[in-house]
């Protein structure tokens, strides 16, 4: 006869798979409603049911139950387990080290940036929430000597984006039809020849859910249409457990940080005790492979900036 603590240690692994069930159902639903898209944020939190569950079935000998929960776990693993080991890919060109940066409404500090920059030998700084005041501070911490290249689109609120080079940059572009700004260019490298850079921000869910589902859309199409070597750095203001951005990597791009197998690096928010518990910032490529991605802390902004080492292909 089953003990009492069999029993609970049952009905708890139930309620954790429960929740695991939740975690990979959001995580692969093409969901429309706000609230859910929200959840979701945190799919594979959920997922960790799934682990508990098994664990706990085994201690009480539930096997039929932990037979089922196995199973959940085996899908749980094929979602998450790519982010952590290195794809194996491998590019012969020449190294290109970029910088994402949300800079929350200009109030990162400039000095900590600028150092960043240098002490990473960064090539490349997409920026978001790019003020003008921020551009002025970012010029006077000597941003201008690391990165002499600029295609900037400040404004007074969030909706700031902006590209900073090592190398010249060429055929500049502000996409319409988005709410904050949108920006690409083309970079000149003296190795890889042109490059095409983006840097994105769609607006966050939580203000207008609809234009946020509308613009990764947008942004698909633009990544779809391009040719060539690319680098895309970007507050998706979406985590790889949403389709959504999900969709972005069924072309040509791919996450640096699932390529380089550095597990889930969440940036945001930073500002908060608990945080950072979510991975919105992300650097994508086309044409390369990514060596190595890490973030680290930027005070004065709620981000913490990534920082991917990739290598266009030869």
């Amino acid at each position: 006869m089953r003990t009492w603590m069999d029993r609970a240690l049952l009905g708890v692994g139930w309620c954790a798979v429960a929740a695991g069930v939740v975690g990979v159902a959001l995580y692969f639903g093409t969901w429309q409603r706000r609230a859910v898209v929200l959840v979701a944020s945190g799919a594979s939190y959920l997922m960790i049911g799934a682990v508990v569950g098994l664990v706990l079935f085994l201690i009480a000998r539930g096997w039929r139950s932990a037979a089922v929960a196995g199973v959940l776990v085996a899908t749980v693993a094929w979602t998450q387990l790519p982010i952590f080991v290195p794809d194996g890919r491998a590019a012969s060109g020449p190294e290109v080290v970029v910088m994402q940066s949300n800079l929350m409404l200009g109030a990162a500090d400039a000095a900590t940036v600028v150092r960043a920059v240098r002490d990473n030998r960064v090539d490349v700084l997409t920026a978001e929430e790019l003020t003008a005041d921020m551009v002025a501070r970012l010029a006077a911490a000597g941003l201008a000597q690391a990165l002499p290249y600029q295609y900037l689109e400040p404004t007074s609120a969030a909706g700031g984006t902006g590209i900073y080079s090592r190398y010249p940059l060429r055929d500049t572009k502000k996409y319409v039809g988005f709410v904050l700004n949108q920006v690409s260019a083309t970079m000149d490298h003296p190795q890889a020849g042109a490059v095409a850079v983006f840097a994105f921000h769609p607006i966050p869910p939580t203000v207008d859910f609809p234009a946020w589902s509308s613009e990764l859309h947008s942004i698909r199409d633009i990544l779809d249409a391009q040719q060539g070597p690319a680098i895309v750095g970007a507050d998706f203001n979406a985590t790889r457990d949403h389709s959504a951005f999900r969709d972005l990597l069924r072309g040509r791009f791919a996450a640096a940080a699932e390529q380089a197998g550095a597990g889930p690096l969440p940036t945001y928010p930073t500002d908060y005790q608990w945080g950072p518990v979510i991975g919105i910032d992300h650097v994508l490529v086309a044409d390369a492979a990514a060596d190595e991605v890490h973030t680290l802390t930027m005070p004065g902004s709620d981000h913490r900036a990534m920082i991917a080492t990739i290598r266009l292909n030869g």
